[in-house]
């Protein structure tokens, strides 16, 4: 792995007033790009700074599941015991989860409905929805499909950094890009620095409902970069608190001036939010909710604005300077002087399960619409999947993020039975185990938390090798409604709900795995 230097906090810095880090590695040459090692490299350099902020999200650029959505199938399993005779219906009243519940296993081979509780129930699924978006851009875009982030040279002498929206890029893909600016012999502009993120929607945000500052719903752009957040460091010192806002990764640290966030004197809320007259994004922090050093990723709502500051940040340490930026719109004509291509769509369809990145899902979706803004996008998937598997449902983004989607269980169980049989989708899914120690049936499946809202989706292969396609969704939506927006990341008997709602899914898998081998 490249060495990776961080320069001291707020001391050194470039000419242009950002601070980077530059280390073995960094340079490129000619003008494409072979595909980049920069998201397990971003975790490192996540790895080396400060405590957090109680309760935040976990500090590596690749979003961190939602609280709660750490699939923990194993350890809720059968373990907490379920009678073997059980009843569908009994382990679901077991839980005692309130709200309502509804649940359908298949088998894959004939399409039979094996088992069911309230199948046509329809329910938020949560991320499970991303199994719904998985197969529609694998149908719309190909699992060759790539991404690509260039510079390119117009004949007025702007500079454009353009992009189609790919939500894996980094800032160690970016400090790549303009080393191969440089290698073209590109020292300056005559004309302007452009941006240009028009490929898709500027949104502010996934979901209006969220927390101000969750991370895992940012804005949407086409240039995105390090999951849309920023990284921020605070330190107490005697003279009093020192921040830094940061667009780290593992071989270039820059300095973010278009994000500031003030710390001050007041308990609640915790963090707001605001932007300035010039675009930049203000955030207040509680102090009285600070450890004594910390750090967190917080979301911006300027994607473009931010990739485009961080570029001309790295242009300027490879001896490119580039003047500040504008962001524009419409098609980009000219040379292009460097590309960078992401990864093909398949392997990052299966990091996007994997990890439950909503960026990555509406990204996805929207370029697989090509509609103008979310709603759209969602009910033309909705639409796609009644043509396609004669399944109702109502969706609002592609990630689950939006209380509002709905799809029932049995919809989704025959959407699964109908994927596993073409055999896209099972390659992609995470294994998990429902037994803690190990042990029973062998489950694929993907998991969707809200607050208050659970559920579970996937396959589960019995001791005969029979396979069973299952979804269950659970939602106390009238608890989750009674609280305020800053409340839902972790209420009072969120966790605990969550738990039950898991250990009740395993102990349904398990049952029916052992009832249709």
């Amino acid at each position: 792995m490249a060495r990776r230097v961080i320069l001291p906090i707020l001391r050194q810095r470039a000419r242009d007033g950002a601070m980077v880090g530059r280390g073995d590695g960094g340079q490129g040459s000619g003008a494409g790009l072979s595909r980049r090692a920069a998201l397990a490299g971003l975790a490192a350099a996540a790895a080396a700074t400060l405590p957090a902020l109680a309760d935040a999200p976990a500090r590596s650029p690749r979003p961190a599941p939602r609280p709660g959505a750490a699939a923990r199938v194993a350890s809720a399993g059968a373990a907490g015991g379920r009678a073997p005779a059980a009843t569908a219906a009994e382990t679901i009243a077991a839980a005692r989860l309130g709200g309502r519940v509804g649940c359908a296993v298949i088998d894959v081979a004939t399409g039979a409905t094996l088992d069911a509780v309230d199948p046509d129930l329809p329910l938020p699924p949560a991320s499970v929805a991303k199994v719904l978006t998985t197969l529609y851009a694998l149908d719309r875009l190909g699992p060759s499909h790539r991404f690509v982030t260039r510079v390119v040279s117009e004949a007025s002498g702007d500079v454009v950094l353009t992009g189609t929206g790919d939500p894996t890029l980094s800032t160690d893909g970016l400090g790549d890009l303009a080393a191969a600016v440089r290698a073209q012999g590109v020292v300056g502009v005559t004309g302007r620095y452009a941006v240009n993120a028009a490929a898709l929607p500027a949104l502010p945000m996934i979901d209006d409902s969220q927390p101000v500052h969750a991370g895992y719903n940012p804005g949407i752009a086409g240039l995105n970069l390090n999951f849309n957040r920023v990284h921020v460091e605070w330190r107490r010192t005697a003279e009093g608190w020192r921040v830094q806002v940061d667009a780290r990764g593992e071989r270039f640290v820059p300095l973010v001036r278009g994000a500031q966030v003030r710390i001050v004197a007041r308990d609640r809320p915790v963090f707001t939010y605001d932007a300035a007259r010039d675009g930049t994004e203000i955030w207040t922090v509680a102090a009285g909710a600070l450890n004594q050093n910390g750090s967190r990723w917080l979301p911006t709502r300027r994607p473009a604005a931010y990739a485009g500051e961080v570029f001309r940040t790295l242009a300027a340490a490879q001896g490119v300077r580039l003047p500040v930026q504008v962001v524009t719109g419409g098609t980009v004509a000219g040379t292009v002087l460097a590309e960078l291509r992401s990864d093909p769509l398949g392997p990052m369809l299966r990091e996007m399960l994997r990890h439950s990145t909503n960026l990555t899902a509406e990204v996805v979706g929207l370029t697989a619409s090509g509609a103008g803004g979310l709603p759209a996008s969602a009910g033309a998937m909705a639409e796609w999947l009644g043509g396609r598997y004669g399944v109702s449902a109502r969706l609002v983004d592609h990630s689950g993020l939006g209380p509002a989607s709905r799809i029932s269980a049995r919809a989704m169980a025959t959407v699964l039975a109908a994927a596993w049989r073409a055999g896209a989708l099972p390659p992609l899914l995470r294994a998990f185990p429902v037994r803690e120690g190990g042990g029973g049936p062998a489950v694929a499946a993907k998991t969707g938390t809200l607050t208050f809202v659970s559920g579970l989706g996937g396959y589960a292969t019995t001791a005969t090798g029979r396979v069973l396609a299952f979804a269950i969704f659970a939602a106390d939506l009238a608890r989750r409604d009674a609280l305020g927006r800053d409340d839902r990341e972790r209420p009072p008997g969120g966790p605990e709900w969550t738990r039950r709602a898991r250990a009740m899914q395993a102990r349904l898998v398990d049952g029916w795995a052992a009832a249709f081998a």
